[in-house]
């Protein structure tokens, strides 16, 4: 759908056009900015159709030299940067603006999809039950085309928060010169900053710039999405959405999809998720602290005086005291083991619930204490937030190609003495996984005495047994889907699902 160019957004795009326009002539000099700006007027002729212009635009450009060729294609890259950063913004305007007009169309799909339930006659309870059990995974991968560094993303940001500001009606001249000031420095910055990354991305740098999307972005917005939901589904089923549910997630590819990258190995996948747990300790921290200056409150429930043990001044502080050490210890531990050392792991909070449960109670005491707008405030962001993220932040889901389960699979039955797997029938595959996966004894010795030459000491068999190993040990919570890539038959995922029991996963 192409957006509407209203008045306010050709301002906006105006603005940061005329600012990278000074920026140019300040640290490119004055003849990049007239080539821009000669580009720009026989780029907008030729659009309207003006045939001179549209063959002075193909001379200038086949006139280039080789060293004007970069700034050039910078500058308008900059440029179409901006321009999407003002269209976007433009939405979040348009969102504001018919809220103010209850008669203007909402760019919010939402309401529209309530009122499309009503037209239809779905029934409130059925809608209600669906609602509940509505489970969305958003997942986060590296995509090869995407090259903005998190350095960039971050002036971005920063740039739409200036755009914001320019619209209030209260910013004292002053105020709005400082933005203008703000907004300018930006820019310059982002001109001065490489768009391109130096060095190709790790497997672990991909998945701290997942991290960073959740931090910077989705930590804030889900729990504003799901109290929006929450507040359709009182308006339209007049019920209040369950406190444990959770109706959207994330799920990430990054450090977990090694079809095709050999970066990705047992130890980048551990790396990530231990990184993962690393990082939502570390946010949930923040948010308990926060949390715990907020509730300097007297009055609790019974059943929030008898799980504190003794009467407290401030109990919900007191109670709170153990979840907030207990997320200490965990992003301790794991900050240890991702240095490669031992860490005492008695007190990590390992099941989402550990963190949850604590807060459920602190909620249920503040309503039981006709506290409820103080229930609904920052502890109901932070419910929200448990729900959606975990304690892993982001399930990682694993992906490797059919043929290296295949692979491992030969080597075990080569080492049996059953001969090649892969040389065999789909129904001999079949017949022998399934006879394995109900079989209890296992299927492989603790360690292999075979020589080096062997298929099953072929590093890439290894690896395989290796990644089902480091599964095993994760908590089932930081695991999301297991992808074959390339699969043809049911013993495809049979393989899967035999290597997976031989290394001990508890829930395939």
């Amino acid at each position: 759908m192409i957006q509407q160019i209203t008045a306010p957004l050709r301002e906006d795009v105006r603005l940061l056009g005329n600012l990278l326009g000074e920026t140019l002539k300040q640290h490119a000099g004055q003849d990049l900015f007239n080539q821009v700006e000669q580009i720009r007027a026989l780029a907008k002729g030729a659009r309207d159709g003006q045939i001179e212009a549209e063959k002075q635009l193909e001379q200038l450009f086949l006139g280039l030299k080789d060293e004007e060729i970069l700034p050039l294609t910078r500058a308008f890259s900059h440029f179409l940067n901006f321009a999407n950063i003002a269209e976007q913004y433009n939405v979040v305007r348009g969102r504001r603006q018919a809220e103010f007009d209850e008669q203007a169309p909402s760019p919010n799909p939402l309401p529209h999809l309530f009122e499309k339930f009503k037209t239809q006659q779905i029934n409130e309870q059925q809608l209600f039950q669906q609602l509940c059990d509505l489970k969305i995974e958003l997942v986060l991968t590296a995509h090869p085309t995407e090259v903005s560094r998190r350095t960039l993303i971050q002036k971005y940001d920063d740039i739409t928060d200036c755009l914001s500001q320019l619209d209030q009606q209260k910013l004292t001249p002053r105020e709005r010169q400082q933005t203008l000031a703000t907004l300018k420095q930006l820019i310059s910055s982002a001109w001065q900053t490489d768009e391109i990354r130096q060095h190709r991305p790790t497997p672990v740098d991909e998945a701290k710039w997942g991290f960073a999307t959740i931090e910077q972005t989705l930590w804030n917005a889900v729990p504003k999405f799901v109290r929006e939901l929450n507040e359709l589904t009182q308006q339209h089923c007049e019920q209040s959405l369950p406190l444990t549910v959770a109706p959207i997630r994330f799920a990430s590819w990054m450090g977990g999809d090694r079809d095709g990258n050999p970066n990705v190995t047992h130890k980048i996948t551990q790396e990530v998720l231990w990184l993962s747990r690393w990082q939502a300790a570390d946010l949930y921290l923040r948010d308990i602290e926060n949390l715990r200056w907020e509730l300097s409150i007297q009055h609790c429930s019974d059943e929030l005086a008898e799980a504190l043990g003794e009467p407290h001044p401030e109990p919900y502080r007191e109670y709170l005291r153990e979840t907030r050490e207990r997320l200490k210890a965990t992003r301790y531990c794991l900050g240890q083991r991702l240095q490669g050392l031992e860490a005492d792991d008695r007190n990590i909070i390992r099941h989402k619930d550990e963190l949850l449960q604590p807060l459920l109670l602190c909620y249920r005491s503040l309503v039981d204490s006709n506290l409820a707008e103080i229930a609904n405030g920052q502890l109901l962001d932070f419910i929200y937030r448990v729900n959606c993220f975990g304690i892993e932040l982001l399930k990682l889901d694993i992906r490797q190609e059919s043929g290296r389960h295949r692979q491992a699979i030969s080597a075990i039955t080569e080492y049996l003495g059953l001969g090649n797997f892969e040389s065999w029938t789909e129904q001999a595959r079949q017949n022998f996984l399934i006879q394995e996966l109900q079989s209890k004894r296992p299927l492989l010795p603790k360690y292999l005495n075979e020589p080096e030459g062997s298929l099953i000491q072929h590093p890439d068999v290894l690896e395989v047994f290796a990644t089902m190993r480091t599964l095993a040990e994760q908590p089932p919570e930081s695991l999301g889907a297991y992808i074959i890539s390339m699969a043809e038959y049911p013993s495809d995922v049979l393989a899967v699902l035999l290597l997976q029991k031989e290394a001990g996963i508890q829930q395939p």
